[in-house]
């Protein structure tokens, strides 16, 4: 029989979500800070260059920040409620090892 998840208790689950948000919400704001930063030494060495050179700076670094952040904070949702300790990993063996 397969274990049951500890996030499907919704008082569990509404705790770890909660803290999922509030590192999310911690990580938007280091995101913008460090495009903001970004965009400051870009324009500080090369000066005014193209409008869209400046778009795409801020949307890569942020795009990517945000999505490493979604990614890795799943992790530690995942890790800090017990999730991963519950799965089974009871796999028969194959005789190639």
């Amino acid at each position: 029989m397969i274990p049951k998840s500890p996030l499907e208790d919704p008082e569990n689950a509404a705790y770890a979500f909660a803290r999922y948000k509030r590192l999310m919400r911690f990580m938007f704001a280091v995101t913008v800070g460090v495009v903001i930063i970004a965009l400051a030494l870009l324009y500080e060495r090369n000066g005014m260059v193209s409008p869209h050179f400046f778009i795409a700076v801020a949307l890569g670094i942020g795009f990517s920040m945000m999505l490493m952040s979604a990614l890795m904070g799943l992790v530690f949702l995942s890790n800090g409620t017990g999730h991963d300790a519950s799965v089974d990993n009871n796999l028969p063996r194959s005789d190639e090892d």
